[in-house]
């Protein structure tokens, strides 16, 4: 942890309250930020994720908003600021660094046939209408030499039928890296996708254990033997988040442990 003569970096990471958001609050806490965990609507949750980076010698506090809508995105960006200005040492210094956008939707149906106008207009409003506002939002108070990272998925390099309306909302969000990079480059800001395949979250816990054959499905179509970690997202995020990624913007980072790279022999 920084020392105390040393004003902490600062992050937003959305969707914090549980899984992969969860592991990266945790991680860039343990680097030294104060962290503010954002949640829809599951309060005990968010606030579960302060209490373990506190145990663990961080600090953080909990801001909720729901990202359906736009005024949600504005309540969050009011009360990110906010939540700065009162756990600053310096009042006037109350500035973001790191903004991760992991907060996302999937949809019920999935399958073209099945999508709804509404499943669909709400995975386009979460997964990509509320990060785009949230940066324009944020950007006056995100620092120079600060980073945005966005949460992405492998589904935009690997067709799945039944991900189509979904993956289109993370290929959005690879066009939005690219584009922003240029946009906020002279800042210094850098801004990337970090992108997971099948990760351990309570989804695919409860997946697994309906369908025991699926870890040995998703194994035999990955690189490396073993289902990926929130942590395993995590630590590249924390990277980029980092003075280390300095230099790299612009760009999607695969972290799916080599899904679907072709066959193995």
């Amino acid at each position: 942890m920084q020392n105390d003569t040393t004003a902490p970096r600062t992050a937003l990471v959305t969707g914090s309250s549980r899984g992969i958001g969860r592991a990266i609050a945790l991680r860039l806490a343990q680097d030294g930020m104060l962290v503010a965990v954002h949640y829809g609507s599951d309060a005990a949750a968010g606030q579960e994720t302060v209490d373990l980076i506190a145990a663990r010698g961080g600090r953080a506090f909990t801001v909720a908003a729901d990202l359906g809508s736009y005024d949600g995105v504005r309540s969050l960006a009011e009360g990110v600021r906010a939540g700065l200005a009162a756990h600053s040492r310096d009042a006037g210094d109350a500035g973001l660094d790191v903004l991760v956008n992991n907060a996302a939707v999937t949809s019920s149906g999935g399958h073209l046939q099945d999508e709804t106008v509404e499943q669909f207009d709400r995975l386009f409003a979460v997964n990509v209408r509320a990060p785009y506002f949230l940066v324009q939002q944020l950007l006056p108070v995100l620092r120079d030499g600060g980073s945005i990272v966005n949460i992405g998925s492998g589904v935009t390099r690997i067709a799945l039928a039944d991900e189509l309306a979904y993956a289109m909302t993370k290929g959005a969000m690879e066009t939005f890296t690219r584009t922003l990079a240029n946009v906020v480059g002279a800042r210094r800001i850098t801004v990337n996708t970090v992108a997971p395949g099948p990760t351990q979250t309570a989804g695919l816990t409860a997946a697994l254990a309906a369908m025991p054959q699926l870890e040995e499905m998703l194994l035999g179509g990955q690189a490396l033997p073993w289902v990926g970690q929130p942590e395993d997202i995590a630590d590249p995020v924390a990277f980029l988040a980092s003075p280390e990624g300095r230099w790299i913007t612009g760009t999607v980072i695969d972290a799916s442990g080599g899904t679907y790279l072709g066959p193995k022999r």
